[in-house]
């Protein structure tokens, strides 16, 4: 089986390094996939879940979800490379937190009294709203298993 070599970063550091046999993310202009062999690409991210589906130990296909918050995307033939302006493993995400995030992120946005805090809500209103629906989406696919 054919594979594509997925390497995501952030500020904070290396989150993954590994072989996939697809990879899909969230470009600017929608989400993208990318299987090996993909002719190159390089795209603004937005904040979103990448998944990562790869062949486990087992022989089994997993999937691996990573929450991004925007950055760059480079697709290569052989490798794809995210640099994420910040990320994390979804596993490592927390429900009720994002919650409370968008909760303020929405009174903030009532508030509005410069435009500099109305683009830091709407900024805070997307990155939540962006780890909620990773959190869903993981947990339907889950379901459906």
């Amino acid at each position: 089986m054919k594979t594509i070599h997925v390497h995501i970063v952030s500020a904070e550091g290396e989150i993954f390094t590994g072989e996939a046999t697809m990879v899909f993310a969230p470009a600017q202009m929608g989400e993208v996939g990318i299987a090996p062999q993909h002719a190159p690409l390089l795209t603004g991210l937005k904040p979103g879940g990448v998944r990562v589906q790869r062949q486990s130990e087992k022989g089994d296909q997993e999937e691996l979800y990573f929450y991004v918050s925007g950055g760059v995307l480079e697709v290569q033939p052989k490798s794809v490379t995210v640099l994420a302006d910040s990320a994390m493993r979804a596993k490592d995400l927390d429900e009720a937190a994002a919650e409370e995030a968008r909760k303020r992120a929405e009174e903030m946005l009532k508030e509005r009294t410069s435009a500099v805090e109305v683009a830091t809500a709407q900024a805070e209103l997307a990155a939540a709203a962006a780890q909620i629906h990773l959190l869903k989406k993981i947990k339907k696919s889950a379901q459906s298993r």
